[in-house]
């Protein structure tokens, strides 16, 4: 079952919580989701999951997702993936992707069979965008709380933009 999530506004802060409403094994011809304030890999695996049981999943505004930890730390360990390379023939691979929807994207790709019929069908079902494209900037847009930095995280842990992190290594500026 696919876990739709809305909004419930109140006068208190504590009382916007996010309150999940089940649809009886219906598939939406397509999700939007909005990345802005969510946890790259939880986001990224419940993404994976919906891919897997035959939804079309469409996910804006990346590049205001948010990895744990400091800008610094993350640049250290985007650093020691760059390294990682083939001997002999570059153009084999493995590809370091810079844009923070391709990045996005490899994340749920690392999460998916992709090298199956089935998790390839998965991967084709899915769009990532930096931004927000004219054509959903009307549409309603959801939010996973099970991946929301707000729910997951310490109020003063640090973290990082995955925008920040993308221009740190050649990425386009986002603001």
């Amino acid at each position: 079952l696919f876990f739709f999530f809305v909004f419930v506004f109140s006068s208190s802060k504590k009382e916007n919580l996010i309150a999940p409403t089940r649809t009886a094994n219906m598939l939406q011809k397509r999700v939007v989701v909005d990345g802005r304030g969510h946890l790259l890999g939880r986001l990224a695996s419940v993404v994976a999951k919906e891919l897997l049981n035959g939804q079309r999943v469409v996910v804006v505004r990346t590049e205001e997702l948010n990895i744990s930890g400091s800008l610094m730390r993350n640049k250290l360990k985007y650093h020691e993936f760059l390294k990682k390379r083939v001997n002999t023939n570059h153009t084999r691979g493995p590809f370091h992707l810079r844009s923070p929807s391709k990045m996005f994207w490899r994340a749920v790709r690392g999460m998916l069979p992709h090298k199956t019929p089935r998790g390839s069908n998965a991967l084709q079902r899915t769009t990532v965008f930096e931004g927000m494209p004219p054509a959903y900037g009307k549409t309603k847009r959801q939010v996973v709380p099970s991946s929301h930095q707000s729910l997951n995280m310490q109020p003063n842990q640090n973290f990082t933009f995955l925008g920040r992190l993308s221009l740190q290594f050649g990425g386009k500026d986002w603001n």
